[in-house]
């Protein structure tokens, strides 16, 4: 049975008439109120049960005397705590625990031959004498807390040590006056010294004489400078804002736990424990000299140890103290310039901010994380051999030297090493290569990564100025090459890639300013790369009879990208009626020049210039076409994004582009008229297209259409450009300055599945 007081006004007179309902009450909790002595003297005969009491922020006595005697013969917990007394006596001959913190008694006296626990924690007024003598009765302790009881000297501390020699946990803490002079703990197991002035280097003779310790805390002791302790048993120590701490010595076998935090002065740590498994240290500025001898760390941890050196590849080497450590890092150590060393454990390595680390040379075969952020000042890296299956060293501008020996990497990421000239690269199982804007990589360093890593698939060498046809010809060595990106370079002729890549899939040619026109006229066969679906030649300088040769002969490609290359001109595909036995459709892609000639275009729309095919093609564009006359274009997609010289747009053949679902004209300035009938088509983008005045599209499937910012004239013309767009679901008009909010629901009725409509006006 329990029953608790709070807050109530006569709790003395409300338990006097309950008394004899109260005989089996077990525990007893009172909080605020005011008790005198004959109350617990009821309780003593009123409820012989009671083995809990709880007394916390009550006046205890009376006005005329304010001393307490409480006896009981049963209770065993008793805790008086943050009250007002003068003097209090406990007689409870079976009590094993007793707590008075924060009750401002001056005096004491206890009769508890079984006490185990006494808390007189905060209680400033108790004299040094009173608590030697309240010990002195209670010769079975084995946990005693006199922390902030500021009289309390080394004196009375030996008397308590030897009238109670069963003393096993100790809370001195917030007592300046103790130094540990000649006191003797032979049995204690766990110390707390926190805020103990009197604590210096001298102290720790005593210390070491406790040799059942197995905690012990000394944070905010100021004057502590050095700390060497030799204790079999210690598990856990805490050194927390130890200004003056220097030197830090535990040869402890059973330590588990350290806590050191904000010893700024802390320069040589030595530690030597058998079962310390994680270790972490964080700004210890000052720490230079780090010695470990133990067996069984896995983890350690140091951030923001500015003085750490060198020297610590030596403790983390399988012939140092930590042959089983498996994750390490070392992040914002500013004085590491140089990290070597060998471990066949080592998973996890982070150094996160080593921003003067120039050198690393790592042997670590298991190594499966590796983190560079920040580190950048590094020049040279060895990683030979390691478990890695991807390493991103883009973030370390100015590597120059790199060697990686890795049997499980699949891919290396050196985006941005512009100053790398040397790159030893022996990786059997890399598949994905990205070395752009690595300006300094020249062709032999690219031969030697071919000849090691024949199962590179993935190829980036953008930027690449120094990579020439020598280098191209070594990717005969790569038989799984899909994926190549030369953009940026200075390539003239793509004969090495097509005599070398057979089997490429992807190829990017962005901005390469210097390639020849006639470079590309052997894709016009299918047979120079038979499997390539992806062609990006953007932003070049390429004529556009050489576009329009790629654009209309090669049938076979799926992704074409030719945005922002200013000779682009006319896009106009459209049906040529031939007889065939058959009955197939033939199919003609026309370019037309702007050379402004204008003529008839069967089935014109009203308010779209007429004109004719009138573009002469060449004699062996022409043969081409015909051979390929009866197979339909396979693209898929095609970004024609930016091209200034873009006029028309017309693409009516839908039996040739049957496969054409995304096309992006966007950014065309001078684009007037876009004529399109594609069974397939679902997005079309004609964003800031400001010269459109004709648009006509037929495009059963098209789900996202974006005319925003485009000079579309009137709402009309959206209106009749969106029949043939029965599934349309996304329409971007906003910006279209001459589309009005009222003409909004127009729009919503010419396309009855419209979701979403995005417009400027409200």
């Amino acid at each position: 049975m329990e029953l608790s007081f709070k807050c109530v006004q006569g709790v003395e007179d409300l338990a006097r008439q309950a008394v004899h309902s109260l005989r089996h009450l077990e525990k007893l909790v009172i909080n605020k109120g005011s008790l005198s002595e004959s109350f617990f003297n009821m309780l003593a005969s009123g409820c012989p049960h009671l083995h809990f009491l709880s007394i916390h922020d009550v006046i205890l006595g009376t006005l005329t005397s304010q001393d307490v005697l409480i006896c009981h013969r049963n209770l065993v917990v008793l805790e008086v705590t943050n009250c007002r007394v003068m003097r209090i006596g406990v007689r409870c001959t079976k009590l094993e625990q007793l707590s008075l913190s924060h009750t401002n008694m001056a005096s004491v006296t206890l009769n508890c031959q079984k006490l185990l626990s006494l808390d007189f924690s905060s209680c400033m007024k108790l004299s040094d004498t009173g608590v030697r003598l309240s010990a002195s009765h209670c010769r079975g302790l084995m946990a005693l807390n006199i922390s902030q009881c500021s009289y309390i000297s080394d004196e009375t501390l030996r008397d308590i040590c030897m009238e109670c020699p069963q003393l096993q946990v100790l809370d001195a803490s917030l007592c300046p006056n103790i130094s540990l002079q000649g006191v003797r703990m032979p049995v204690l197991k766990k110390l707390k010294l926190n805020h103990c002035e009197g604590i210096t280097s001298s102290s720790m003779g005593a210390l070491s004489q406790c040799a059942m310790l197995e905690a012990i805390t000394l944070d905010a002791c100021v004057l502590l400078t050095s700390v060497i302790l030799n204790l079999k048993w210690l598990e856990r120590i805490s050194l927390a804002d130890c200004y003056k701490l220097v030197e830090l010595t535990l040869q402890c076998p059973a330590l588990v736990d350290i806590k050191v935090t904000d010893c700024t002065a802390l320069m040589r740590l030595d530690i030597s424990s058998e079962s310390l498994k994680s270790l972490s240290l964080e700004k210890q500025s000052s720490l230079a000299t780090l010695t470990l001898d133990c067996p069984n760390l896995l983890v350690l941890s140091l951030v923001e140890c500015d003085s750490l050196t060198n020297s610590i590849s030596e403790v983390l080497s399988d012939q140092g103290g930590c042959p089983k450590l498996n994750s390490l890092t070392l992040e914002s150590c500013e004085s590491l310039t140089t990290l070597c060393f060998t471990s066949t454990t080592l998973q996890k390595l982070s150094l996160t901010g080593c921003q003067n680390l120039v050198r690393i040379e790592l042997a670590c075969v298991n190594l499966q994380c590796f983190v560079l952020d920040g580190c950048c000042q590094l020049t040279h890296v060895t990683l030979a051999p390691v478990g890695l299956q991807s390493l991103n060293l883009g973030i370390c501008p100015h590597v120059t030297d790199l060697k990686i020996e890795g049997s499980a990497m699949v891919s290396v990421d050196l985006r941005g090493c512009g100053d790398l000239s040397k790159a030893n690269i022996i990786c059997p199982q890399l598949s994905s290569l990205d070395a752009s804007y690595c300006s300094s990589l020249d062709d032999k360093c690219l031969e030697t990564a071919t000849a090691a890593c024949p199962s590179i698939q993935s190829l980036i060498l953008a930027c690449c100025p120094l990579v020439g046809p020598d280098g191209l010809v070594s990717l005969k060595k790569l038989s799984n090459l899909i994926i190549l990106d030369l953009s940026y370079t200075f390539l003239t002729d793509l004969d090495p890639i097509f005599e070398s890549c057979k089997r490429l899939k992807v190829l990017r040619l962005l901005a390469c300013k210097y390639l020849k026109d006639s470079a590309l006229d052997a894709l016009q066969s299918d047979e120079t790369l038979p499997e390539l679906k992806e062609l990006d030649l953007s932003y070049g300088e390429l004529s556009h009879r050489a576009l329009e040769g790629v654009l209309g002969n090669c049938t076979y490609l799926t992704h074409v990208e030719v945005n922002g290359c200013a000779n682009l001109g006319d896009l106009v595909w459209e049906i040529e009626s031939l007889e065939s036995t058959h009955n197939m459709h033939d199919w003609q892609c026309e370019f037309q020049p702007l050379d402004g000639s204008a003529g008839i275009f069967n089935d014109a729309s009203p308010g779209c210039s007429s004109f004719h095919s009138s573009f002469a093609v060449p004699a062996r564009v022409s043969k081409t076409w015909k051979r390929k006359a009866a197979f339909p274009h396979l693209l898929q997609q095609l970004n024609c994004v930016g091209c200034p010289n873009m006029r028309r747009v017309k693409i009516l053949d839908a039996v040739a582009f049957q496969h054409l679902s995304y096309l992006n004209l966007s950014l065309s300035c001078n684009l007037k008229e876009v004529s399109i009938h594609c069974l397939s088509l679902s997005n079309l983008n004609l964003s800031q297209c400001t010269a459109l005045e004709c648009l006509q599209i037929n495009c059963p499937r098209l789900i996202s259409l974006s005319l925003q910012g485009s000079n579309v004239t009137t709402v009309e013309l959206v209106e009749g450009a969106l029949q043939g767009c029965t599934s349309l679901e996304t329409l971007d008009i906003r910006n279209c300055s001459k589309i009005f909010a009222e003409d909004l629901k127009d729009v919503r009725a010419a396309c009855p599945r419209l979701r979403r409509l995005l417009s400027s006006t409200s």
